[in-house]
């Protein structure tokens, strides 16, 4: 599996590329939320199953772990973001999760006797390795889903707390850049808001 150093390298780049374009058109960044089907996040399972669930936050929790450079996917809340998603835009999904995650819990009951969430980090690990290599396609789409789900904007359910964010230094949502910030000899500060804490993007059309 790719590594967490790995994964934060390459989202680290991205976010940073994506950081100097300017934000998206109020249009367009309206469409995206709509698609989304997220008014406002609670905590309250929209697409998944309590049993689905817990066999995600299992999975997200080994593919992007807390560890000593701090939280990972499971606190960034990365699996609310794929159940709302899953209603949402991406909704044509929903039985590939389900299957999916059965098949993981069918492997993990076969190979080491138990369902996927009641097994040790090591066997969690060995479990998601033969998926890797036998389910490719569910095991890549979990995966982009859990990466976006923990460095996403936090309005469309992950990235609580702004906890992807701050794990690639991402400074945060802004409508307009400053020569201060654009210093290479200065970290910036987080501006700790969503695209959608600015006036330009209002939630109640969503």
């Amino acid at each position: 599996m790719i590594t967490r150093r790995e994964m934060l390298k390459r989202v680290g780049t991205m976010v940073g590329v994506a950081a100097g374009l300017q934000v998206y058109p109020r249009a367009l960044a309206h469409a995206q939320a709509r698609s989304q089907g997220l008014s406002a996040v609670g905590d309250a399972l929209v697409s998944l199953t309590p049993a689905e669930a817990e066999t995600l936050r299992a999975i997200i929790a080994r593919l992007i772990p807390a560890d000593e450079n701090g939280p990972g996917a499971l606190e960034a809340r990365a699996d609310r973001f794929i159940d709302r998603a899953l209603g949402g835009a991406l909704k044509n999904l929903r039985s590939a999760y389900s299957a999916g995650l059965a098949a993981a819990n069918a492997s993990a009951q076969a190979s080491k006797g138990a369902p996927f969430a009641k097994l040790s980090a090591a066997d969690q690990n060995a479990v998601l390795t033969a998926m890797q290599q036998e389910s490719p396609q569910f095991f890549n789409l979990v995966r982009t889903h859990t990466i976006q789900g923990t460095f996403a904007d936090p309005f469309y359910g992950g990235n609580e707390n702004f906890i992807g964010w701050d794990l690639i230094g991402y400074p945060g949502a802004r409508i307009a850049v400053s020569a201060n910030l654009q210093r290479m000899d200065v970290k910036p500060e987080p501006s700790r808001k969503s695209a959608y804490d600015y006036g330009m993007f209002n939630k109640g059309e969503i």
